[in-house]
């Protein structure tokens, strides 16, 4: 089996990401997520850098490379070229593969987003969907998105969306032909096995901490999403 290293520099993502770091820290300085975390990008790319095993295992295993947000930030900053996102990107990828996710609580909550977001795009196109945001779930809409939810098809033709409707607008359903094109390009990129791999290694995960472990809302996602 490949090193962790052998594997990391595989993807893409790390050789657009990774060029010459000179450890100066302006991806720290300006990136939003090391205001209010403890990541500190600077940090990640050294580590990758020292091609250091162990060392590059911890990280896998790791709240840290959950932390960042993707804003790209450090593209527009970085001297030398860097892009710590990218390379954080290919980290997360490899965390998913190697199972090492299940290892920390920020990296668990990826079954939280598979069954969430992952599923609704498949099922029906968009990442977030009325039809699945239910108040128990996401408490922060609000004691009125119970009313909105309840009079939605209402509310959505007074909005002038095409909510339910095979035609073309915002919340129209999506053609059965555009979703199996959508399930073919997760198929061909290795998004579908991600994806399986998400719930292969949860499972494990839910086993150890003897939670109930099935589909949907079962008690480990329900745990791991409040934990």
């Amino acid at each position: 089996m490949l090193k962790l290293y052998e594997q990391l520099e595989k993807d893409v993502r790390f050789k657009e990401g990774m060029k010459a770091c000179i450890n100066c820290g302006v991806c720290t300085a300006i990136c939003p997520a090391a205001e209010v975390s403890d990541y500190d990008p600077r940090m990640v790319v050294n580590i990758v850098q020292v091609r250091d095993e162990e060392e590059l295992e911890k990280l896998l295993k790791s709240d840290t490379i959950w932390r960042c947000g993707e804003c790209l930030s450090c593209k527009t900053r970085c001297p030398r070229g860097n892009v710590p996102c990218y390379i954080i990107q290919a980290l997360r990828a490899l965390s998913i593969d190697t199972g090492f996710f299940i290892e920390s609580e920020q990296g668990r909550k990826q079954l939280a987003i598979k069954r969430t977001v992952g599923d609704h795009i498949l099922k029906y196109g968009y990442c977030v969907y009325i039809d699945e945001v239910d108040l128990e779930t996401y408490p922060e809409q609000g004691p009125v998105w119970d009313w909105l939810r309840n009079n939605r098809e209402s509310m959505m033709k007074r909005f002038g969306t095409s909510y339910g409707k095979e035609s073309s607008g915002t919340l129209r359903n999506t053609l059965k032909e555009s979703l199996d094109d959508l399930k073919k390009i997760f198929d061909e990129t290795g998004g579908t096995q991600r994806l399986e791999k998400i719930e292969k290694y949860s499972s494990v995960k839910a086993k150890e901490l003897n939670k109930e472990f099935s589909e949907g809302q079962d008690e480990y996602w329900k745990f791991i999403y409040n934990q």
